[in-house]
């Protein structure tokens, strides 16, 4: 039982639907995961879509890090769309079945380059320990430069914000298949 009533496009007011057409038209083509929670307040919803479309389609940092990041916010929220969604784009973007397991089960992957570890690494601080060192600072810029530094910190941003009402919502992953995180 969904904790929000469904909207269907029938019921959605006005701004509901122009943000709706904002998602459909736009690199998603359709929506879904937590826009429809997100939709109870347009406004929030058209930004969050905004946001998101840059982060997802429009960002300078390749998919495989990219990937990497979100992986580890799934992880640290144990959000199970999330997770679904973003493993197979991490397999796709060339990230080992062996290293997105590790991730899941809160190990240290043992084959990432040293910039695709300067990702992991940086996450991994700055979900547990709500900060990171000058070290993973370091090795973060020297692997993505200042722009990308900042990518990586919206990136987790956006995806703690997905995470959060995702697992509000009880969104269940497209797959149907839920994933046990230890």
């Amino acid at each position: 039982m969904p904790r929000f009533a469904p909207l269907t496009p029938e019921q959605w007011t006005p701004e509901q639907q122009k943000v709706a057409d904002a998602i459909i038209s736009g690199p998603r083509g359709a929506v879904g995961g937590p826009f429809p929670t997100w939709f109870r307040r347009p406004e929030l919803a058209s930004r969050i879509q905004q946001l998101g479309e840059y982060i997802r389609f429009q960002r300078a940092l390749p998919v495989k890090l990219v990937s990497i990041a979100i992986l580890m916010t799934a992880r640290h929220w144990k959000c199970q769309y999330e997770w679904d969604h973003h493993s197979k784009t991490a397999l796709k973007a060339g990230l080992s079945e062996r290293a997105i397991e590790r991730i899941r089960t809160n190990e240290p992957p043992d084959d990432l380059t040293r910039d695709e570890m300067a990702v992991y690494d940086f996450c991994r601080s700055l979900h547990r320990d709500r900060a990171v060192s000058d070290a993973q600072f370091a090795a973060a810029k020297t692997a993505l430069g200042e722009e990308g530094v900042v990518e990586l910190i919206a990136i987790s941003g956006y995806y703690t914000m997905m995470a959060m009402a995702l697992n509000v919502t009880d969104v269940p992953p497209t797959s149907g298949v839920r994933t046990t995180f230890p």
